[in-house]
């Protein structure tokens, strides 16, 4: 993949992504595997399925969603019947204020290994992180075949190259429409609208009956790229009869339709125009490619040079480049390191953080720490995206910060500068009215958004009785006789903290908390090994708790009464160093709250000489 972007050229005037038909080869593998990747497609089946439901006795299809369900990100489904099984993605999702230092969080693949030698594949709806970016992890463990679009495992690869798992792993591209075999399952690909390209819904077919999961989409009468979601396909389905839906849930709570990505594409017009001579910096998610390809429309309109910033666009953008997605002009992309070379009335630097995130390249522009940007009065910045749930302040920090500054900040509530991939709530209406499922699983979303979905689900005839609101590790079993949730299998989450998968548990994250909330006291002492007597010591630390230098007076009050525990330790004949810790750390915990309502963290320290 090209490592500077003045290498990549395109035409000069926009067009559809027309290149998107183009053949994409992912990496060989070695000769010795049994699965190669010199196919660009598994085999396809024509679709010849009559309108039929599965016989009336048969065995139960089970789904078995192992991450996704009462969170946002981290989606994962397992689908078994008998002997046989595939996954759904297999997705990652970003901490939060209870997980401090983590830096992604993934699904617990406990039961996906369990059973490994009955997974046939992993089937991809599109490439988001929340929906490829765990891949890597699991690939450690059990290189299962992996089917998605060309772009979809464009992305993979990328990341299976930073973990030097792309010459082992077993990619197969498909195109919507293309019909793969899972041993007993058989999977349909069918297009879907997003806010990245060659997204997919998938089609489950078994003995037990038809499945339907739309990954996430929106419905896009007016897409960036042309190509519109296929409702006939979806309608074909629904008269053939299907058995059940799983949703996109996410905006289930938003009413009407959600709005055409071309609106945000005028908004742009409007702001570059607005923006006069100075600079603009637009701040979005690094895999919407239709907002990229429209910031750079619009550059070339008004004649500036695009620089990218933040490592996961550039990556992004230059795979998106390289596979035809992106329609890149000659001259345009420069490198961040010439941005000096040019005036502000030339410029458009695209880059990431628009989630306020402490590590991205928007955060340290705004603090001043970025190596090429420094914000000068005047600058326009355009934060084209909203705030996921829970980071609302850290946007809003950002925001504050680059006001402080002097540069005119612009963001979603204010212009349409962005619009959702996902779909609201007539939309999610239209979806359940087409397909006429049996039975309906609101999937994607927190509890509020599953509960609303199955409501909305209700409101177009959809029973009651028929619908599940589950939550992760549920076995949903189902076929014409009923549904249920059969039994519950090990799914939670995994905590990622730099080379460590999983080493982070819940007593390391409380103990985390505890230190960021309450500081830590740690008394040091040496004690005479043979003896007993205290030889040094006890000396006080202090971090997080109070500033040593203005609370002499209570490090001296902790000193002495360290002193007076280990007196009493030596006249009991307690000699053994785990329980003159515990007296320690008892003793001085209960006086300091006595003494200041606050609990810190008390660490004693004995060495023996």
């Amino acid at each position: 993949m090209a490592k500077t972007f003045g290498k990549t050229e395109k035409k000069q005037t926009p067009k559809t992504n027309a290149k998107q038909k183009a053949k994409y080869t992912p990496k060989k593998n070695n000769k010795n595997q049994k699965t190669t990747n010199k196919k660009a497609a598994p085999k396809t089946a024509k679709r010849t399925y009559k309108k039929s439901s599965a016989p009336k006795n048969t065995k139960p299809i089970k789904i078995i969603p192992l991450g996704g369900l009462d969170e946002i990100g981290k989606n994962i489904t397992l689908y078994a019947y008998g002997d046989d099984m595939f996954l759904v993605d297999c997705g990652m999702s970003f901490p939060d204020e209870e997980t401090p230092g983590i830096d992604i969080v993934i699904p617990d693949f406990t039961f996906v290994l369990e059973n490994k030698d009955k997974i046939k594949g992993l089937v991809l709806t599109h490439g988001h992180e929340d929906h490829i970016g765990a891949i890597p992890y699991l690939l450690k463990n059990f290189n299962v075949p992996i089917y998605g679009t060309r772009l979809t495992l464009g992305l993979v690869e990328g990341k299976l190259k930073e973990h030097r798992l792309d010459s082992s792993a077993k990619l197969n591209v498909v195109k919507p429409g293309d019909i793969i075999k899972l041993g007993a399952f058989s999977v349909e690909f069918i297009h879907v609208n997003h806010s990245i390209p060659d997204a997919v819904a998938v089609a489950v077919r078994c003995p037990a009956g038809l499945i339907v999961q739309t990954g996430d989409f929106k419905i896009d009468a007016t897409p960036i790229d042309d190509y519109v979601i296929d409702m006939a396909r979806f309608a074909e389905l629904g008269k053939e009869g299907v058995l059940a839906l799983l949703s996109d849930s996410t905006n289930a709570e938003r009413p009407g339709f959600t709005a055409s990505e071309r609106i945000v594409g005028e908004s742009f017009a409007n702001l570059f125009a607005k923006a006069g001579k100075h600079r603009i910096i637009v701040a979005t998610f690094s895999s919407n490619i239709h907002r990229i390809q429209q910031i750079i429309d619009e550059a070339v309109r008004c004649g500036r040079k695009v620089a990218v910033s933040g490592r996961s666009m550039i990556n992004v953008v230059n795979i998106a480049a390289e596979l035809g997605y992106l329609n890149v002009y000659n001259n345009v992309l420069i490198d961040i390191d010439a941005i000096k070379k040019y005036n502000p009335e030339q410029l458009v630097i695209i880059t990431t953080g628009s989630q306020g995130e402490p590590m991205s390249a928007l955060h340290r522009i705004a603090a001043g720490e970025h190596r090429n940007v420094d914000i000068v009065p005047g600058d326009m910045i355009i934060i084209s995206a909203t705030p996921i749930p829970g980071n609302e302040k850290l946007v809003g920090k950002v925001i504050n910060v680059l006001m402080k500054r002097g540069a005119n900040v612009v963001y979603e509530k204010m212009y349409d500068v962005h619009v959702s991939g996902h779909a609201c709530q007539d939309e999610l209406k239209l979806m359940l009215s087409i397909i006429k499922p049996k039975y309906f699983i609101p999937v994607h979303g927190e509890q509020k958004h599953l509960v609303k979905h199955s409501a909305l689900a209700q409101s177009v005839g959809v029973d009651d009785k028929n619908i599940i609101v589950a939550t992760n590790g549920n076995v949903i079993e189902l076929n014409n006789k009923g549904i249920k949730i059969a039994e519950t299998v090990q799914a939670g989450r995994v905590l990622v903290d730099g080379l460590g998968v999983g080493d982070v548990g819940s007593i390391v994250l409380r103990d985390r908390i505890h230190l960021a909330e309450h500081g830590i006291i740690i008394i040091v002492l040496a004690m005479d090994a043979v003896s007993g007597e205290v030889v040094s010591g006890p000396d006080i630390v202090s971090r997080g708790f109070v500033y040593v230098k203005e609370s002499e007076e209570l490090m001296s009050e902790i000193t002495e009464l360290s002193c007076d525990i280990l007196e009493k330790c030596y006249l009991s004949n307690i000699y053994d160093r785990n329980a003159i810790k515990g007296k320690l750390r008892d003793g001085v915990s209960r006086y300091l709250y006595e003494k200041t309502r606050r609990s810190p963290m008390i660490l004693p320290i004995i060495m023996e000489v």
